[in-house]
């Protein structure tokens, strides 16, 4: 098996917080997540929402297909 079969592709996810300014909602991205084998999640914030609420979402391609993650385990 060469190095690139090895990689396992694992679902990406965006993190982020929706905050309210001028009656405006405005998503702020605060982190990344990724889909362990066991289907829980993983997720590495770059800042912690004020309102202590998160939005996690896909990554939706151009193409409309969900993108994924290498990673070398």
């Amino acid at each position: 098996m060469n190095q690139v079969e090895s990689k396992k592709v694992t679902p990406l996810r965006q993190v982020f917080t929706i905050v309210e300014r001028n009656g405006r909602n405005f998503w702020v991205r605060i982190g990344t997540a990724f889909v362990n084998k066991d289907g829980s999640e993983t997720v590495y914030l770059d800042a912690l929402p004020v309102n202590g609420k998160i939005q996690i979402r896909s990554v939706q391609a151009k193409n409309g297909t969900e993108t994924e993650a290498e990673s070398q385990d």
